[in-house]
């Protein structure tokens, strides 16, 4: 695979996840074959993925053209820091994501375990195909093949809350998407004659005033995978899917290919130099900045586990669309490392309560009393996932939030720089306390369900992938070389 050219590994990467889709629906009724092809499959897009990495840190940006529809609109892929950042993080955890997966469906019976692995994957190839798009067109074809194809996964347990939430998930991320997103690409177009992502912009001399505000303004509500408050219904709502989806929603996919959008939109079609001087952009600022404390609020109020750690996840991600408008080249290094960081935390978090689930069937927080006695791997791998939260070192959370905090400074944004710091604290007082009840306090004999009252930890895939991303989450930290070069040659001209 090392022979191969980028541009074959970048198809690769692509085709990868589509062909263990297909291999996958051909070994349905072989539920071993079935799983053998899943992690097959994730585990050779990891190496590509791996194989390509070095090519672009020697400066490289490869690409290649798909088809042009119209002058100056054509599907094309380009891969370049950001993006193989993005793509890092979605190969890396697939695989362990896939073994979780085995773990959680088969312990819990979950039905129609085909299809959520068939859907999965074709999620992942549409990752891929956002990570690597060359343009606004790609990108937003990628946006919406991925709404699509994890809708049924959000729909997977088939119940009517079930389809309630895919309601509203299909409907806020279609609606924002094809009514201000698409408006915007378009408008792109008319201004610059293309849509394809070059880094420093490609709207200067072309936009200006209040109308560069407006069209900013369109971007960051139009990506609703960004969760920007109001935009954010449609997370807490999906839920209510199996948590290795939960896991793919925050981690894998679907929020990182928002908050992705919206870093490359701002460092590769506006530029910093020429957002800067938009009328009242602080606005949009100073939206997500509310975004990231009201959300720390509201989970601090939640009693169920995954909707705490749902609001937590419209917190952070809102720390990576701050990133981006403190507009500030330290703040969108920390913008992008926060892409990676975050991911690892919190699809370890996300674990932890599956794996809670699985073996306790509890739920909520309050039941949770003495479970680290029980489960100590899984919640020693939940404090770690705590700690890169509230940006604690040696957790890697701390890394993002330093260069946030940095950016914030460089640009005088002091608002930034004290949400920065409340919601850290909120962050603290949402979290430790799930801590401390955990180890420290007594289990309460009355929140103890019948038939798992000597349950210990879950079954063994599912441990060992927490404890897997819990140790990255601490060697990202340890060794941040390689996320960190990536992160400082985002926007950058080669």
């Amino acid at each position: 695979m090392m022979g191969l050219m980028p541009v074959d590994l970048i198809i690769l990467a692509l085709c990868i996840p589509l062909f263990t889709a297909v291999g996958i629906y051909l070994a349905g009724n072989s539920p071993n074959v079935r799983e053998g092809i899943t992690l097959g499959g994730s585990l050779l897009l990891f190496l590509t993925i791996v194989a390509l990495t070095p090519h672009i840190l020697d400066g490289e940006r490869p690409s290649f053209e798909l088809i042009e529809i119209l002058p100056g609109l054509k599907l094309s892929f380009t891969v370049e820091p950001l993006g193989m950042i993005f793509a890092l993080v979605a190969a890396t955890l697939w695989p362990i994501n896939s073994l979780y997966s085995i773990g959680y469906m088969r312990s819990n019976n979950e039905r129609k375990q085909t299809r959520f692995y068939i859907f999965f994957a074709i999620a992942l190839s549409s990752v891929m195909a956002i990570a690597f798009a060359g343009n606004l067109l790609t990108l937003f074809v990628f946006y919406e093949v991925l709404t699509l194809s994890t809708y049924p996964l959000v729909t997977h347990a088939g119940t009517e809350k079930a389809r309630n939430a895919g309601r509203v998930y299909l409907g806020i991320l279609i609606s924002t998407s094809i009514g201000l997103l698409l408006p915007a690409i378009i408008w792109v177009w008319y201004l610059a004659g293309t849509t394809d992502f070059t880094a420093g912009g490609i709207l200067t001399g072309h936009i200006s005033g209040p109308l560069l505000t407006v069209l900013a303004a369109l971007f960051i509500f139009g990506i609703g995978k960004a969760a920007v408050m109001p935009t954010h219904r449609w997370l807490p709502a999906a839920m209510v899917a199996p948590t290795p989806v939960s896991a793919l929603l925050h981690a894998v996919a679907v929020v990182k290919a928002g908050v992705f959008s919206v870093v490359k939109v701002v460092a590769y079609i506006f530029g910093l130099d020429l957002l800067i001087t938009a009328p009242g952009i602080e606005w949009l600022l100073y939206i997500a900045c509310f975004t990231v404390v009201a959300a720390s609020i509201i989970a601090l109020q939640q009693d169920n586990l995954k909707k705490r750690l749902a609001y937590s996840t419209i917190s952070q991600l809102s720390y990576v669309v701050m990133g981006a408008l403190i507009l500030a080249p330290l703040s969108l290094i920390g913008a992008s490392l926060h892409i990676a960081v975050h991911a690892f935390g919190k699809i370890t978090l996300f674990f932890a309560a599956g794996s809670i689930y699985t073996a306790s069937k509890k739920t909520n927080i309050s039941q949770l009393n003495g479970i680290g006695r029980r489960m100590p791997w899984t919640m020693a791998a939940f404090s770690i996932g705590a700690l890169s939260m509230i940006a604690l070192p040696p957790a890697a959370g701390f890394l993002s939030k330093w260069y946030l905090l940095l950016g914030a400074s460089q640009q005088q944004q002091y608002i930034a720089m004290a949400v920065i710091v409340m919601s850290t604290l909120l962050n603290a007082a949402y979290f430790v306390p799930i801590i401390y009840a955990a180890f420290l306090k007594p289990e309460d004999p009355d929140q103890l369900i019948e038939h798992k009252r000597d349950h210990k930890e879950a079954p063994l895939p599912m441990v060992i992938a927490l404890t897997i991303t819990a140790a990255a989450t601490l060697l990202i930290f340890i060794f941040p070389g390689l996320a960190l070069e990536l992160a400082q040659a985002v926007g950058v001209p080669v």
